[in-house]
């Protein structure tokens, strides 16, 4: 019994010990693994796993960390650095041994480091580092990985965690940076110009003379092929030049995310938003004639709101006008874009596509007192019309009438509770210019109010991470969505201010779309859309300057319709019909129109007209004139009326002539055949 106990006690002390040793190994491990871990560079990388951006690491450096280990560059690594890895246990006894001996001035041997104590010097910093102390500190972290990871765990960490000059960090990045190449495809040349970096990363890196002369002198001590290729120290420099840890892509999308990095998929398609910016640029490199210098898109892969493309700049690498500005963020004057959320808002206040209105002169009085007169964009007036043809062809008159009758406090209750939409300036401040296109809103903005149309009224936020949530709103009852989506889908009925060609006329039917342009040909827009994807389009000129005369149609719409017909042929294309399945047909003079099916069609053809009592349509009330010989007024009313100038009968007719003999106040009355009579006052002014 008392001669056990010894057996007891140092078996018992041993058990602890090894314990005590494990514990302690398993903590160094996980210290080493938790550094390795944080220095990995946080890499964006698009919806098919295309890198578009990485992040330097906290030491600055950019470090890709490979999955795998290509065969070769291990193999010749280990040739070079530590023949015997796969055999010792973190330190090689016979090295350790060969390297005191040269300390006692024995033997030439000056290395001694394994594979697992070189990655733990870079692990913890003490690369430059070369106390005894520190060997040993560094030598109990080696067999604590040693103890925990496997060899090829091990081998991975180091290849990742090497230092390779010019803030590279691991043979991935060292490989792209270098040679342009993913480390599967190096030769062994390129492997070996790695090689011979290790030892001094900024002065022997493959952009560096000397790193030729290492190369061929580890391929001796290696006995590899006398005739292996190295690459040029001028031809790695080239390839440093056009190297970027960021593609164009990231110039929008830094905006977009700001600070909220994280390491999962965007939404974008960066071989998608490469060929989109190479049409843009072709397009805007032909309009520079016309006085255009930037441009704007994006696109939208729906129902799920993610963005697929952002162009905020032709080349954010160039420094010609505005192309360092993300112009996709830039309030501008969305012009006509308006419209259709004008019409749905009336169309849900009782208005209906075959609803009557009149286009003709109108005189309004601004809030600072200014006689307002609406113009359509070609200066002509048609008359009677209905609202489908009038947003069909994107007339100014008729919508500010339909914007009269909804009310502009309701439209500005809508922009700003419904769609939420924050305004450069007071609401207030446009008044009735909202109709002729004087809002301010940026095209990310602008494109994503718009997907309501193609989500049968449904408001979901705008995606940029795969993973992230939706969060939806409705805005608008989905049989009011359709009615707009009828006559944006027309391409007929627009044949009057759009022509028979035109670049808006594309080869697949189920599209829809609104054009703008903003006073003096500041910018031109179009938003277009099927179920299955929307993209917007901005062109104009970042220092705001005036183009030469080009329209929605004939800017935005060139470089549209060669995007959309890019995405008719790509895998975003479900060729999703749009559903009209909520609105009913109705004959208006012999043409078909649309409405809803419990709608009263006499009420909803003549809402506009009951409300329009105007007899007189020239002139308009308040209206002066300069007092000059034989000064010409003429008088026009809707039919033919007596007309009385100050309360004396002056002609008959709808169109007549009045010539004042002096200048003052005079009162013009019309009275129409069935007694109904209207009154305005002008003045005659003297000079």
């Amino acid at each position: 019994m008392l001669k056990s106990r010894p057996i007891l006690i140092i078996g018992t002390v041993i058990f602890f010990s090894l314990l005590l040793f494990l514990g302690v190994t398993y903590h160094l491990q996980k210290q080493l693994i938790n550094i390795y871990e944080s220095r990995e560079s946080l890499i964006i990388r698009d919806r098919y796993g295309q890198e578009i951006f990485i992040k330097p690491n906290q030491r600055d450096n950019l470090a890709r960390y490979l999955e795998k280990i290509p065969p070769k560059f291990a193999e010749l690594l280990i040739k070079k650095e530590d023949k015997l890895f796969y055999y010792h246990f973190g330190f090689n006894p016979w090295s350790i041994s060969q390297a005191a001996l040269h300390r006692l001035g024995i033997g030439q041997r000056k290395a001694s480091s394994t594979i697992t104590q070189q990655l733990v010097k870079n692990l913890l910093g003490r690369e430059l580092e070369r106390s005894l102390k520190n060997k040993i500190v560094e030598l109990i972290y080696a067999l604590s990985l040693e103890t925990y990871q496997s060899k090829e765990n091990i081998l991975k960490m180091y290849l990742n965690s090497i230092y390779l000059g010019n803030q590279v960090q691991g043979v991935a990045t060292a490989a792209q940076f270098y040679f342009g190449l993913s480390p599967e495809l190096l030769t062994d040349g390129q492997i070996l110009q790695i090689l011979a970096t290790i030892s001094s990363p900024s002065q022997n890196n493959p952009a560096e003379e000397k790193n030729t002369k290492l190369a061929i002198s580890i391929a001796e001590r290696l006995n590899l092929d006398e005739n292996i290729k190295l690459t040029d120290p001028q031809e790695v420099k080239e390839n440093i030049k056009t190297y970027s840890h960021f593609s164009e892509s990231y110039f929008e999308i830094k905006d977009l995310i700001g600070d909220n990095l994280k390491a999962e998929e965007l939404t974008i398609d960066k071989d998608l938003t490469e060929k989109i910016r190479k049409i843009v640029q072709r397009n805007l490199k032909e309009l520079k004639e016309k006085k255009v210098k930037n441009a704007a898109l994006i696109v939208i892969k729906l129902p799920e709101n993610e963005i697929l493309s952002l162009i905020g700049s032709p080349d954010p690498y160039s420094f010609e006008d505005g192309y360092q500005i993300n112009l996709l963020r830039k309030a501008r004057a969305i012009g006509s874009t308006i419209k259709p959320f004008i019409y749905l808002k009336a169309f849900e206040k009782g208005l209906r596509p075959y609803t009557l209105v009149e286009d003709r002169e109108y005189r309004y009085v601004t809030a600072l007192g200014f006689p307002l007169y609406p113009k359509n964009f070609d200066y002509k007036y048609r008359g009677e019309i209905n609202l489908h043809y009038a947003l069909s062809n994107s007339l100014n008159v008729p919508t500010v009438k339909v914007l009269e009758y909804l009310g502009l406090e309701n439209f500005y209750q809508f922009l700003e509770e419904d769609l939420e939409f924050k305004s450069i300036q007071d609401l207030e401040n446009y008044q009735l210019g909202i109709a002729l296109g004087g809002l301010e809103m940026s095209l990310m903005d602008l494109s994503h109010f718009f997907t309501i149309f193609s989500n049968k009224g449904i408001l979901r936020n705008l995606k940029i991470y795969l993973k992230e949530e939706n969060f939806e709103k409705r805005i608008a009852d989905p049989e009011y969505i359709q009615l707009v989506n009828k006559i944006l889908q027309d391409r007929k009925t627009g044949v009057d201010q759009f022509g028979l060609k035109s670049e808006l006329n594309l080869f697949q039917e189920n599209y829809a779309l609104k054009t703008g342009t903003s006073r003096e040909f500041k910018d031109s827009w179009i938003i277009g859309y099927t179920p299955d994807f929307l993209v917007g389009v901005w062109i104009g000129n970042a220092d705001l300057t005036s183009m030469d005369a080009i329209s929605g149609q004939q800017g935005a719409g060139r470089i549209w319709s060669e995007v959309m017909e890019l995405l008719f042929n790509s895998e975003y294309n479900k060729k999703t019909p749009f559903e009209f399945n909520l609105i009913e047909e109705f004959y208006q003079n012999g043409h078909l129109e649309y409405g809803l099916g419990n709608d009263d069609f006499e009420k909803g053809l003549n809402t506009l007209k009951e409300r329009e009592s105007v007899l007189i349509l020239n002139p308009h009330q308040g209206d002066s004139f300069l007092f000059e010989r034989e000064t010409k007024i003429i008088l026009k009313a809707r039919e033919n009326v007596n007309w009385f100038v100050n309360e004396e009968f002056f002609d008959i007719g709808n169109k007549v002539i009045f010539i004042p003999e002096k200048p003052g106040q005079y009162q013009i009355k019309a009275e129409a055949p069935d007694g109904f009579q209207e009154k305005i006052t002008i003045w005659i002014i003297e000079d």
